[in-house]
Formats: C-alpha cells, structure tokens, sequence
C-alpha cells in the first residue's frame, strides 16, 4: 500500500479547506484573509511597541500610499495593492533572505495562492507588469516609513535598502500599532468599500 501523502490543506475559521498546491477561489473568504493577515507580523515581530505590526496594517498603508502614487489608477488597481500580500495569510510573512534561501518553491506557492485570491475577488489572475510594478513602489515606500519608525533603521540605512521617498507622499502619515482586531476589522471595511466601488 502507497504511502499517505503529506497533509497540504488548511482548515480555515469559516470552514473552508484550502488547498495550498491547489487553491481554488471558491475557497478563499476575505474574513479568513483579514484574520490570519492581522496576526502574522512583518519583520519576523522584530518592531518596537506593544503590538506586532502586522502585514494587514502594512496592507493597508500600502494600499494608501500606492493610491497617493497613482490618483488616477482604477479602483481595481487600489484592491490588487491592498491584496498585494494576500497570500501571506497562510504562508506566513517570510523576510527577503528566508525567501532567497527557500528559493523557488515560495514564489510558486505564492503565484497559485496569489491568482485564487484575485479571481475571487474579481481582479485578474496576474497583474499587468505596470501595475505589480507601482504597487511594488509603494511596497517599498512602506517598507521604509517601517523601517525608519518601528524597525530601529537609521534613515541613511533605509535610503540605501529601500530608496529615499517623496516626502510629499508619506506627508501626515505615521505607523502607529494596533489590536488586532481593530486592524481586521479595518481591514475588512476597506475591502468591502473598494468592492464596491467596482
């Protein structure tokens, strides 16, 4: 008799079965994605505060800072960018060397979960190369306001990792942490918003 396979599905909170090496739309469920997205923390929870700071709320300044960036962008556009780590809610948020030492296994398990979550939600399964490349832009922007405010890096440190940002995009916003549940529930509002306006 052949062995059993190794389990890859998760159980998630609304009951829905995922399957990682074959997501489907039907799913995924932006409740279980908010959720697991406020508990996973960037910078492997290296930050200061009392509370992690977690890819939601990084999602979330992301999805302001790419729609500072491109005012003129679709509505679409403004969902990929708060989706833009979606994946993350059940891969966990790896820094850039973990990603480059697992090698080419993450990004392919990222790639299937990624296209699941777009098509749910009505967005095409890959982006145009223009539009990952903004949001990609607004990632770092991110990246470096966290950097330089909860993460310990110098500003010289940042500006060199992550490039010098335009003060004019970044001008009155400030990271503060949260409960979890405050930025789940944030989370959820702003995605059910940017639906609607589809």
């Amino acid at each position: 008799m052949p062995p059993t396979p190794p389990r890859a599905w998760q159980r998630m909170l609304s009951g829905r079965r995922l399957d990682l090496l074959d997501p489907t739309p039907v799913d995924v469920e932006i409740d279980d994605i908010a959720h697991g997205l406020a508990f996973v923390a960037r910078w492997n929870g290296q930050t200061k505060g009392d509370f992690a700071y977690s890819v939601a709320e990084h999602s979330l300044l992301v999805e302001t800072l790419f729609t500072r960036m491109q005012p003129k962008a679709p509505v679409a556009w403004q969902l990929a960018a708060l989706l833009h780590d979606a994946p993350e809610y059940v891969i966990g948020d790896m820094i850039s060397p973990v990603k480059n030492a697992v090698g080419a296994g993450y990004g392919e398990l990222d790639q299937r979960l990624t296209a699941a979550i777009h098509i749910r939600f009505g967005l095409p399964a890959a982006l145009p190369k223009t539009v990952k490349a903004q949001i990609k832009k607004a990632d770092k922007v991110s990246a470096w306001m966290e950097a330089t405010q909860i993460a310990g890096f110098s500003v010289t440190e940042a500006n060199r990792l992550f490039g010098k940002p335009n003060p004019d995009i970044i001008d009155g916003l400030s990271i503060h942490l949260r409960p979890p549940v405050e930025v789940r529930q944030d989370f959820v509002a702003r995605h059910e918003e940017l639906l609607a306006q589809l």
